[in-house]
């Protein structure tokens, strides 16, 4: 249908839709046909709960659901307990912990509008009072609470709202909140403190690719780099004797590995081998275990091994998914984590390393019966310089569905993130009852793939990635169940930009795409993207100071070829965004449609990098819906 067409179609057709909300601001973007949304209406209340932590005394889960707009605390007292709710604020809330000296206080974070600039609060569990830990302005993430509970460290821009310095407070008496020590850039975060609490690990994140990992005497303010060599170090825990660190490091080859450095200078001990990255650890509190999980092609293993012999315990037999947040209860015998799969919400879980009983804590409402929903084909396949890519397909069912399938191509973001084979979540729909096939690519850049991979997209490199989706284009053309000639492009973030450049580098192979937050131009992005942020995104994407590569950014920004889609789009933007500013999305608009190209435009006023409140993503979702609906499936 062409844009006239479409235009008079919608006027004729408005008394039949609902409204857009008052928050968001759309151009081009129908109201949405009811009849749609009391179809979708069961796949929108998906309701995921994440294990946020133990309780320092009891058998007791902390965790984050949501059951109003936003994810808020919860507290599970045992195994497919009841959720009680904790925070009932307006806002989303993350990294629930409850105070090691003081149970009935919870430290937890939480931000205004999608900006990022997170707070941390204290809950008083028998008041219900929730008390700002921090100035309620600059970014303070992560925090990390010392074993005694008297000291909170945490990172904060609070200084000159650029470098992220370390802050130190008695979370009991906020007015104590002070400087601990000045850094440059935004790359430093605590991580852990020693047994005594005299001691403190630091992280700096320089890239994807390096950190380092300092040790800081709290009281002489010296400190002093762990980590051996340059390479991505990082995921710091001291040993419960405090004469050794843990850390996660690839300096060694390919993939992060797990070791343990002595402080005294002695030699470092490998704890883990082989392929595929550690991708989270955790350290029983008596120090005899240790509880590890790799990412093996996107899917994730866990072990646990005694921590002194390295033998290993068995585990449960866990289906295809992905591991989150590995903690022990101070018992030493539970094990809790969070996991999802492709038919299974997240939820969280507890491993008894004692009888060997897995226990699901929660069971989180999928809206639909998820048991028949589409699991993840792996499929590899060599890019246009040999180098071999994989991705993740999820083909509907050919019974209902039969013939060749319209596909999308769904690409994450990061750039180093990775797509893995977790929940898709309301993007059911669209394989169920769409019949469209999903392809999630992991290109060159995406991590879990060794370093030499993940450095593959960097600098002058950058479209080669976009090169990759050539390749995975050619692939669709040869499977006789996907259709070709009906191929749509989607993404957020990065993947929004993988999308915009798709679309400029293949628009005659494509039938349309969406960019979701993404980066239309690499120099007003690098301009205008939060000051913490600038120089880690330039080791990723080239210094545009530089005048070779401020040429070469300008010339591979999708803005620069914009001319060249004539395929409709559909952009997304949040107004808050601190990483990437919605004008990344509203000047793309602007070109497409100054080129003449079909464009839709939705924008919350209320929102920051994605969608985060629940009548903001429905709405998202929605719509998205009726565009793949009216421009990919016909």
């Amino acid at each position: 249908m062409n844009r006239r067409l479409l235009a008079l179609s919608l006027v004729l057709s408005a008394t039949l839709f609902a409204e857009t909300p008052a928050n968001l601001v759309s151009e081009g973007v129908p109201n949405v046909p009811e009849e749609l949304t009391r179809k979708v209406a069961p796949y929108l209340e998906g309701r995921p709960a994440s294990f946020d932590s133990w309780h320092p005394q009891l058998e007791q889960m902390l965790i984050g659901t949501r059951f109003g707009e936003t994810p808020q605390l919860h507290l599970v007292k045992f195994p497919g307990g009841a959720r009680t709710q904790l925070t009932f604020l307006k806002e989303r809330i993350s990294g629930g912990a409850f105070l090691p000296n003081d149970p009935n206080r919870i430290i937890f974070s939480s931000d205004a509008g999608g900006r990022e600039n997170f707070q941390i609060y204290r809950l008083d569990r028998t008041t219900g009072e929730i008390a700002l830990l921090t100035d309620g302005k600059s970014r303070n993430v992560p925090h990390v609470l010392s074993n005694d509970g008297k000291l909170l460290a945490y990172g904060s821009n609070r200084r000159n709202g650029n470098d992220i310095d370390l802050w130190i407070m008695d979370p009991a008496k906020p007015e104590t909140a002070h400087l601990a020590m000045q850094f440059e850039g935004g790359g430093w975060s605590p991580r852990d403190f020693s047994p005594d609490d005299k001691k403190l690990l630091l992280e700096h994140e320089i890239s994807a690719n390096e950190g380092e990992v300092w040790l800081l005497d709290l009281a002489s303010g010296s400190k002093k780099l762990i980590s051996l060599k340059k390479a991505a170090n990082g995921d710091a825990t001291f040993a419960r004797d405090g004469r050794s660190v843990y850390y996660v490091t690839d300096d060694e080859g390919e993939f992060s590995q797990l070791v343990n450095q002595p402080l005294d200078g002695g030699p470092r001990r490998a704890i883990t081998s082989g392929p595929w990255d550690v991708e989270d650890y955790a350290l029983s509190f008596d120090g005899t275990m240790l509880s590890y999980a790799k990412n093996e092609n996107g899917r994730s293993l866990l072990h646990v091994i005694d921590a002194k012999s390295g033998a290993a315990i068995v585990t449960p037999k866990l289906p295809a998914g992905v591991l989150s947040h590995l903690e022990w209860h101070r018992n030493n015998r539970l094990l809790g984590f969070g996991f999802t799969s492709a038919r299974s919400i997240s939820d969280c879980y507890s491993f008894d390393v004692k009888s060997g009983e897995l226990k699901r804590w929660t069971e989180s409402e999928t809206g639909v019966d998820a048991s028949h929903f589409a699991e993840p084909e792996l499929i590899t396949l060599k890019s246009f310089d040999g180098t071999q890519i994989s991705a993740f397909l999820y083909r509907p069912d050919p019974a209902k569905f039969p013939g060749k399938r319209p596909v999308i191509l769904a690409i994450h973001g990061g750039p180093e993130s990775q797509s893995r084979a977790g929940y898709l979540g309301r993007t059911n729909f669209w394989i169920n009852e769409l019949g469209i096939a999903i392809l999630y690519p992991n290109v060159r850049g995406s991590s879990g793939y060794g370093k030499t991979f993940l450095a593959l997209d960097n600098g002058f490199k950058r479209e080669d990635s976009v090169r990759d989706i050539g390749a995975i284009l050619d692939w669709i053309a040869k499977d006789s169940a996907l259709d070709a000639s009906r191929a749509g492009v989607y993404g957020g973030s990065y993947g929004g930009y993988m999308s915009l450049a798709t679309m400029t580098h293949y628009n005659d192979r494509m039938r349309a795409g969406i960019d979701v937050v993404g980066i239309s131009n690499f120099l007003t992005f690098l301009q205008n993207t939060s000051g913490y942020r600038r120089d880690l995104r330039r080791v990723e994407y080239g210094d545009e100071r530089d005048p070779k590569m401020h040429e070469f950014l300008e010339n591979v920004s999708p803005q620069k070829s914009a001319s060249k889609i004539t395929r409709p789009m559909f952009i997304v933007a949040g107004y808050n965004d601190p990483r990437v500013p919605w004008t990344e999305g509203e000047q793309m608009v602007k070109t497409i449609r100054a080129n003449g190209g079909p464009v839709w435009w939705l924008m919350a006023k209320d929102e920051g990098h994605g969608f985060a409140k629940k009548q903001n993503v429905d709405f998202q979702f929605l719509a998205m819906t009726e565009f793949w609906q009216e421009f990919l499936v016909k």
